[in-house]
């Protein structure tokens, strides 16, 4: 009996509730694949406005808060025990307790960004207890709240439906919308041709009669729907079968952090660059180890038609909650001359199995071992530019998995070379860092289909618009090279902290939340930018407060 009751109090104890308190509606579920991400965690409606109480979904501490950081905007960690950590994400506010500790750290260190560290006994939260307040901070584009739900130790993305169904209606099925056929080179044909190619599912069940000789990869586009929602999300398990025999399976409930890139080598980037759709591949790469991705054949989800016959493909694909649909075609082997496989250059082909060097005279690349989802075929290309010539190494975007390093050669001589950097451009330019050292700058990238250069930045930041209007002070600051690193304030020569307007470039300091002593006096303030190569612009004013 008392075993009985120790049980029922842990499962209690350790039991989730949820965020909000009210209907929980999604805009976004879990393991969505985006653009070299996937979504990780569950964006909850807030009716499309800001302020709604959020709550801690289980005992625990808050561990972290931050300002500013990995497009969260303002965001509150809560570790749990049992090894779970919570975040909550875009909020407006936190409440008055945690917003006082962000504060103080603010002013320690003298940024308004934050990364706050907490012990446990610092702010221990209860179960259901309220805070923050949801908003549209960071990286989001309408009001709502972000929950993301992580194993603590590893730091994996887990699936906060696992762990809150019982909050969430969901009876409606997911929907397949195509199928996508990927002969292999050389050794696959499907439908008389060795290019990939999509059909439409205008029915579960498709009558007309594909054709196929060789190796060949299936992949599929299917998103998942729910009543009170008009996202189109995620799917949670998909299954390939041929004659009822599972050759490939994905089931998206943990993803490592540092395969989140994966996401582009899975889904096929190409496609999705060209038209906005994924085709989710029931195969594998061979550099690509998501867990998520179950290969059930030795040909790792590649289907060989080597027998003159019909084979049964057959998709299933369900949701967390176990609604499930299924799609059938029939596919006849039909035996066929196979097109030779294009020839590599071997010279400029990439192994995804080792680290790998590129050489030009101009140009250094280095590539970790990790960051190919395949070997890959380069087309180096350079043209003159100013400080070193633009390199590019592919025809098209190509994201890798990991941060690979290049090293330019500068052409001449600049004033100073701290103020030399790597450049990526690719509509804009976009400040990869740069370590000058004997007539080489060094920086990193992570996308082949980008041009890289040198660019040199010795121009201060703008500082604009320095006013001061109902107690608060106001300045708008941007850098249009390198990219400003800190704004910072000064009254009286003490620093006073300079808050960034979410998605805008004004900084506002308010009074009433400063040091400053309001005394009807008048103040001097100096406020002072700095970008990423050290170049300064600074403002000066007197305003009476």
């Amino acid at each position: 009996m008392l075993n009985t009751l120790f049980s029922l109090f842990l499962s209690s104890a350790f039991a989730f509730v949820s965020p909000v308190n009210y209907p929980i509606s999604l805009a976004g579920n879990f393991g969505e694949p985006r653009p070299n991400h996937f979504h990780g965690g569950i964006d909850v409606r807030t009716g499309m406005v800001e302020g709604k109480p959020v709550f801690s979904i289980a005992d625990g501490y808050v561990s972290r808060v931050t300002v500013g950081l990995d497009g969260f905007g303002n965001a509150v960690y809560v570790r749990h025990p049992g090894g779970k950590t919570s975040v909550y994400c875009h909020l407006k506010k936190f409440v008055p307790q945690l917003a006082a500790i962000v504060r103080k750290w603010q002013y320690q260190h003298q940024t308004c960004f934050a990364d706050v560290r907490l012990r446990p006994t610092d702010f221990p939260v209860s179960r259901g207890q309220f805070i923050a307040v949801s908003g549209n901070t960071g990286a989001s584009h309408a009001p709502h709240l972000h929950l993301e739900i992580h194993d603590t130790r590893t730091w994996s993305f887990l699936d906060p439906l696992a762990f809150l169904k019982e909050y969430v209606t969901d009876t409606t099925s997911p929907i397949a919308h195509a199928f996508m056929a990927y002969p292999i080179s050389g050794e696959g044909v499907f439908c008389g041709s060795s290019r990939q190619q999509n059909y439409g599912f205008s029915s579960s069940n498709l009558t007309r009669e594909f054709t196929a000789w060789g190796k060949v990869g299936f992949g599929l586009w299917a998103n998942d729907y729910m009543e009170g929602s008009f996202g189109i999300l995620g799917i949670y398990k998909t299954t390939l079968s041929v004659d009822g025999n599972v050759v490939f399976e994905s089931v998206v409930d943990s993803i490592p952090a540092d395969c989140n890139r994966m996401v582009n080598s899975w889904g096929d980037y190409r496609h999705y660059r060209r038209s906005g759709v994924w085709y989710m591949k029931s195969f594998a790469d061979p550099g690509n180890s998501l867990p998520v991705l179950h290969r059930h054949a030795a040909a790792g989800g590649i289907v060989t038609f080597d027998e003159e016959r019909d084979y049964l493909l057959a998709y299933t694909v369900s949701d967390v909650f176990g609604n499930s649909r299924q799609y059938s075609f029939t596919v006849r082997g039909r035996r066929q001359s196979l097109p030779e496989k294009e020839p590599t250059d071997v010279m400029n082909t990439l192994a995804y199995n080792r680290p790998n060097s590129v050489q030009r005279p101009g140009m250094s690349l280095m590539v970790p071992l990790g960051a190919l989802p395949d070997n890959v075929e380069l087309a180096v290309g350079a043209k003159p530019g100013v400080l070193s010539n633009e390199w590019r190494f592919y025809d098209e975007s190509y994201p890798l998995f990991k941060w690979a390093e290049i090293s330019l050669k500068l052409n001449g001589r600049v004033a100073d070379t701290d103020k030399l950097y790597i450049v990526s451009r690719q509509n804009g330019d976009r400040y990869m860092g740069g370590r000058y050292k004997d007539g080489w700058v060094t920086g990193r990238m992570r996308d082949f289909g980008l041009t890289y250069a040198i660019e040199y930045d010795d121009e201060a930041p703008v500082l604009t618009g320095l006013s001061f209007l109902r107690n608060k002070l106001r300045v708008a600051a941007y850098d249009s090279k390198s990219g400003l690193r800190s704004v910072k304030g000064y009254v009286d020569g003490n620093f006073v902290l300079f808050e960034r307007q979410d998605k805008s470039n004004v900084y506002v300091c308010r009074l009433e939340n400063s040091p400053v002593m309001r005394t009807n006096s008048t103040h001097s303030l100096k406020v002072v930018a700095l970008d990423n190569r050290g170049n300064m612009k600074t403002l000066t004013s007197d305003f009476k407060y």
